[in-house]
């Protein structure tokens, strides 16, 4: 599991946008959120807020991606449907989510299974998690996420 002060780990991403998201290298600041699946209504809405502060996080300095195990075919319909402006990252094999500890065991009804826990990490420019939320409710979580990449302008 990935704490703040950790180093995050370098993995290399495909992203919906065509380009390659570098997590964990350095030289720029990076806002990694993890949601469990596209096209539901937390995930519709997380998405759409990130999307609607994309300038203001562009401003602050920091790129966005978010990262679920859907499949970029599924992306491409999520983004399509709702003209999100956030790359998205398609963790099928899990390495990803698995390298942030945020792949756990949930519990639903009193049946468990195993799903992905809605996360954010804000990573520096050094490639170091200056501030990780877990367990993230929602509501003016995007505007949470971006006073801290603002707080942290220069990191």
């Amino acid at each position: 599991m990935i704490n703040e002060g950790d180093k995050a780990p370098a993995i290399s991403a495909a992203a919906s946008d065509g380009s390659t998201v570098a997590i964990g290298a350095p030289g720029t600041k990076l806002v990694l959120y993890f949601y469990p699946k596209d096209d539901t209504s937390g995930c519709t809405r997380e998405a759409q807020d990130f999307t609607a502060l994309a300038g203001e996080f562009e401003r602050a300095g920091a790129k966005i991606a978010g990262v679920s195990r859907d499949p970029m075919t599924k992306h491409d319909k999520f983004i399509g449907k709702y003209g999100l402006k956030v790359p998205l990252i398609a963790d099928e094999d899990g390495t990803i989510s698995d390298a942030f500890g945020t792949w756990i065991q949930k519990s639903m009804y009193g049946r468990k299974y195993m799903g992905m826990e809605r996360s954010t990490f804000l990573i520096d420019k050094d490639g170091r998690v200056l501030k990780a939320w877990r367990k993230v409710k929602v509501p003016n979580h995007a505007q949470d996420v971006l006073a801290a990449a603002r707080e942290r302008r220069s990191d």
